[in-house]
């Protein structure tokens, strides 16, 4: 695969100062509106595809006013935590054009726009799927049984749900032999407070598997370098950074590389080449936040890595697949099993949601484990 050359790129996905970070910052402005002020807004984007119209404004105003109430009830019901005020106003600006749409089925999309909104950020973000994967290498014994690898990716803990009590149930019920983390441990919203420091800490506490449990750090911007040793300090875990540990299940022999990501390939794969440097001929098993290194891991022999990072898109239509990815190479690595030469590529849509003004919907784009069956 070709290898673009991003050194000369001035914003990165994951970090601060590129565009969808100055987009929460607006957002940050938008939440920080009174009241008041806000609902005068919502009406005055009411007026604009129905003005003259005043029942209908009135009538479009309170759809709008409905989405902010139930957005604002997520913390208070405790699916999810967050400003309400941003994507109250993403969803008003989507509504209008169907405002004008003929009396009948104006109205009949408006109560469909207010269906969606209640599926979108109330019921899919807490329907964690478990995806079960298998891959078979030459590089391991045909006649071992297969390593049971879970791999987790983007909690982005804000408090303990019943989604995280979902993928807890999962991590005790597959029973497997190691399980992974792809980093960003905390909700963006959520970096600096104690609580969810706490609930996050008692998540990867409860996390078991008789080969160990293994992180790699996230986004520079979620997973602050000054924060991430406290927050990981005396868990039950190993936290690897730029280092390979080899795991021997059943007389097999798998290379396990930790690389922490700094979203920027012509910096971290160096890093990686030096790490191989040093690597015997094995089964070698990449654990790196983003998928953008996969067209350099490829190139360095390695057989699979295991990312997150895009959550999917968080929201997909069909055929169009994720609207945004946050990646470099944009949608070709946005989720999913993907072949990059000879190396498998797998981008998890992740467990939680960003957080600040970012969206916490997700749609058609469900929260996902995946159980991994790695054998010869």
């Amino acid at each position: 695969m070709a290898h673009p050359d991003f050194s000369h790129r001035r914003n990165f996905p994951g970090t601060h100062g590129n565009p969808f970070d100055l987009v929460l910052r607006l957002a940050r402005r938008i939440q920080r509106l009174p009241i008041p002020v806000f609902a005068a807004g919502l009406l005055a984007l009411a007026v604009v595809p129905t003005f003259g119209r005043w029942l209908l404004t009135l009538g479009l105003w309170a759809f709008y006013l409905a989405d902010w109430a139930l957005i604002a009830a997520l913390p208070r019901a405790g699916r999810s935590y967050g400003p309400a005020k941003p994507p109250t106003l993403v969803l008003a600006a989507l509504r209008m054009p169907f405002a004008l749409l003929p009396w009948p089925w104006a109205v009949a999309a408006q109560l469909a726009g207010t269906a969606l909104v209640v599926y979108g950020f109330w019921v899919e973000p807490h329907r964690v799927q478990l995806t079960r994967q298998a891959l078979h290498s030459p590089k391991l014994d045909p006649v071992a049984p297969p390593l049971r690898l879970l791999h987790l990716g983007d909690l982005h803990v804000e408090r303990i749900t019943d989604r995280e009590r979902q993928v807890l149930r999962l991590a005790r019920e597959t029973r497997p032999d190691v399980i992974v983390f792809s980093g960003d441990f905390l909700n963006l919203s959520n970096v600096h407070d104690p609580e969810a420091w706490a609930a996050a800490r008692e998540i990867l506490r409860q996390l078991a598997a008789p080969l160990g449990v293994f992180v790699v750090s996230g986004s520079p911007a979620v997973d602050e370098p000054e924060i991430l040793p406290q927050l990981l300090e005396g868990l039950p875990l190993r936290w690897l950074r730029d280092e390979i540990v080899t795991l021997t299940p059943q007389g097999q022999r798998l290379e396990l590389i930790g690389l922490s990501c700094s979203h920027k390939p012509f910096i971290d794969a160096p890093r990686l080449r030096t790490i191989l440097d040093h690597s015997p001929e094995a089964f070698r098993l990449l654990l790196y936040h983003s998928p953008d290194l996969a067209p350099d891991a490829a190139d360095l022999g390695i057989d699979l890595q295991l990312s997150g990072h895009t959550h999917g898109g968080q929201v997909r239509l069909p055929v169009v697949g994720a609207l945004y990815a946050g990646s470099l190479y944009g949608k070709r690595f946005e989720a999913g099993r993907k072949q990059v030469d000879r190396m498998t590529l797998y981008v998890t849509r992740g467990i939680g949601m960003e957080g600040e003004g970012a969206p916490r919907l997700r749609f058609l784009c469900p929260p996902e484990v995946i159980l991994w069956e790695i054998g010869g």
